[in-house]
Order: structure tokens, then sequence, then C-alpha cells
């Protein structure tokens, strides 16, 4: 078993070789890069602000039952929930939600290519299938993941601040105070460092299991099923591992 996570690195690390090549037409790979952005942008909007929504509903409610002490001060329900959110449900938990939702789909993508024979066609062509797919699906998601992160960031405390007015659990004053108290710009710093890097993880993962397969479609559901788990599985330790360095 060893030896076959060992031999699958390897090919990890040489697929990332091979990707991450200078591309033959720099006008092809701008329109490919603007349409992956698009496409995992504006595909992945609804469903994030949805959940970030809920998410900072759920938070607010659940925090402001726990600290229904008087001694407590009334704005620690806005910090709270604005470090709970901004620090760690946002950038890990909209993650892996997207690792399901843009990691399906770059594998189920890349390895139809694969299983119907239009990357061997590439190939045949004298291009470098790796690059010429995969590198403007890589790039989109250094950008478009990270500011979906920022933009659930927003609408996560837009739904605590609703839960407020609705609830009444605490003023919204008292609530936008505990927001803005004792914030600090190295903490965007670190959502974005963390982010960026799970961008990638998820991208590269996702297409390297697709991008390897061997078979029919019994294989492609193979292949997608172990992109999303590996992806979740590296982007969780990786997690650990970065807030353990930067904080």
């Amino acid at each position: 078993m060893i030896k076959n996570v060992l031999e699958i690195i390897g090919e990890y690390f040489l697929f990332l070789k091979k990707v991450f090549t200078k591309p033959a037409k720099a006008s092809e790979f701008f329109r490919k890069l603007v349409d992956e952005m698009n496409a995992m942008g504006v595909g992945s909007l609804l469903i994030v602000c949805i959940v970030a929504v809920c998410m900072g509903s759920v938070i607010t409610t659940q925090t402001a039952l726990q600290i229904e002490s008087p001694w407590i001060p009334k704005w620690t329900l806005g910090f709270t929930v604005r470090t709970s959110v901004v620090m760690e449900l946002c950038p890990t938990i909209i993650t892996l939600l997207l690792v399901g939702n843009l990691g399906s789909r770059i594998t189920s993508e890349i390895g139809s290519m694969r299983v119907t024979e239009q990357i061997d066609a590439l190939e045949v062509m004298g291009i470098n299938s790796a690059s010429y797919l995969i590198l403007p699906k890589i790039i989109s998601a250094l950008f478009v993941i990270p500011m979906l992160i920022i933009i659930a960031i927003f609408f996560a405390l837009i739904g605590g601040y609703i839960t407020v007015l609705i609830t009444h659990v605490s003023s919204p004053y008292e609530f936008v105070d505990g927001l803005t108290s004792f914030f600090r710009m190295y903490d965007l710093v670190y959502v974005l460092t963390k982010t960026t890097i799970f961008a990638f993880i998820l991208s590269s993962v996702s297409s390297f299991y697709g991008y390897r397969i061997e078979g029919g479609a019994l294989e492609l559901g193979k292949a997608n099923v172990n992109g999303i788990v590996v992806s979740s599985f590296i982007i969780l330790v990786l997690n650990l591992v970065i807030t353990s360095i930067m904080l």
C-alpha cells in the first residue's frame, strides 16, 4: 500500500511538471482562462452565498446561547461570530463544498476527454494536453476560489446580522460593535494564503485523477470519488499545518 501511495505521489509531481509549461498560444490560453474563471465563479456563486448565510445564522444562534452570562460583554457575540467565520468556517467549510462542486466537475470533464480519446488526439497533434487543458483550470482556481471565500465571509456576517434582527439575541449595534472590534489585517492575509493553497490542491488533484484514468464510465466514477476524497483529506491536513505555522 505504501508503495502504491509513493507511486501516486511521484505520478502527481511528474504530472505537475507537465502542466506547468509555457502555453503554445498565449491568446488561446487567456481565452480558456477567462472561460474557466467565468464557469467556476458564476457557477458556484449562488450555492456559496446560500451556504454562507445559513452558516452565519447558525453560528450566531449557537454562540448567543453559550454567552448568556451578564458578566460577558455584549460585543462578544459579534466578535466571536466574526472570528469563527473569518478564520475557519468560511475558508475550510466553503472550500470543502467547492471540492464537491468544482472538483468533481474538473475530474469529470478531464476524465471524459480521456475516455473519449480526445486527450490522445491532442497528443498526436503535438499539443501538451496537460498544459493546454489543465493549466487554465489551476490558474483560474487560484483567482476565483479566494474571491468566493471573501464573498462567503461577507454573506455569513450578513446572515448573522439578519439573525440578530429577527431573534433579538443581541442588539444590532452591539453585534456590529463586536464585528469591528480588534480586527487585524493579518487575519485576511492568513485566510487568503490558506485558501490559495487550498485552491491549488483542489484543482490540481482533481485534474490529476481525471487525467490518469484508464477505462470507461466505471473508472471515471471511481476517479471522481478518489479526487474528492484525496483533495478533502489533503486540505484538512494542510489546514492544521498552515494554522500551526501562521498562528
